[in-house]
């Protein structure tokens, strides 16, 4: 075990070059040896806070080079325990051997590989000259987003609107180094027919994107309800948009913004342009004109945590 290196938080938070992230996802989902089996999900009882706990499983395999798994517990009630409801490892194999080669902590992992998939989505979605962004929420993965975004376009101001002003402000003011300006906004409203690229990551089950505002030449990325019965774009956004999605595995089962569209008939599963494995590999086509709407969908893949943990085992062992 003591070969075994462990990567912390900390290091990945210091050591994330998003261009490199990025580019490191983008050869991961043109590479056709990887094996991803379906995610396990195994709720179990948990009597002594009344509430079922669940178990996830994600494992990935490039044969004859690495292999990994990411455990994550969630458990609902940890809030009078004071601790976080998700909580995680990855386990990072040589996958000719069989042995552990490193040990990550699974929440920042998680969190850099879903905003690089994101930006990766834009590099083929948004337009090439997008300069503004708006950043729905205030979660962990606000101000990766906007990093990760800022990374592929040119963007020179963003907006960030949640629940909670003072949070926003909080975010705004953590990114006043950066080359690009950011400003809490009140109201969603007062600038979503305005920008460029519209982010969003929040576990609402109710929309904040709402068709009727969106103008052409938009890009919007839905990071957040990963669940069925949430949604954050209304049935108007998805009806006036081109539909892309990071996997067909995934994205047509898991998220409200993907299966409440396709049950009431307002989306086709045929009408689908295209997931990140055929944008990446050129098989199929990403914005076609610059006046085109397009939405992407992420509910996350266990194939972008394999490439994240490559690239900071990589960093770790080359310090």
């Amino acid at each position: 075990m003591e070969n075994i290196l462990q990567i912390d938080t900390d290091f990945i938070e210091n050591n994330t070059v998003f261009s490199e992230l990025i580019e490191a996802l983008k050869k991961g989902f043109c590479n056709d040896n990887t094996m991803i089996p379906m995610r396990h999900h195994h709720d179990f009882p948990n009597p002594e806070v009344n509430a079922d706990s669940t178990l996830l499983l994600m494992p990935a395999w490039n044969p004859s080079k690495d292999a990994g798994v990411k455990i994550v517990t969630v458990s609902p009630e940890n809030g009078q325990f004071n601790l976080p409801s998700i909580q995680g490892t990855y386990i990072y194999f040589d996958a000719v051997k069989g042995s552990i080669k490193a040990i990550l902590e699974a929440k920042s992992l998680t969190v850099k590989r879903t905003a690089a998939a994101s930006a990766l989505a834009s590099s083929f979605l948004s337009r090439k000259d997008s300069k503004s962004m708006l950043m729905i929420g205030t979660g962990a993965l606000s101000i990766n987003l906007i990093k990760a975004h800022a990374a592929v376009r040119p963007i020179k101001q963003v907006f960030i609107w949640g629940r909670n002003l003072e949070k926003a402000q909080a975010i705004a003011s953590s990114l006043k180094n950066e080359n690009f300006s950011v400003h809490a906004i009140e109201t969603i409203e007062e600038k979503i027919a305005e920008v460029d690229i519209i982010s969003s990551a929040t576990l609402s089950k109710t929309p904040l994107v709402f068709g009727k505002y969106l103008n052409a030449g938009q890009h919007i990325d839905l990071v957040g309800a990963y669940k069925k019965d949430m949604r954050e774009a209304d049935d108007e956004t998805i009806s006036k948009a081109s539909v892309f999605i990071d996997t067909f595995q995934g994205g047509l089962k898991e998220s409200g913004d993907i299966v409440i569209p396709l049950e009431n008939g307002v989306l086709n599963k045929e009408a689908i342009k295209a997931d990140l494995f055929q944008l990446c590999s050129n098989k199929k086509n990403g914005r076609t004109s610059e006046k085109e709407i397009t939405v992407f969908k992420s509910v996350g893949h266990a194939l972008e945590d394999l490439v994240a943990a490559g690239y900071y085992f990589n960093k770790f062992k080359n310090e």
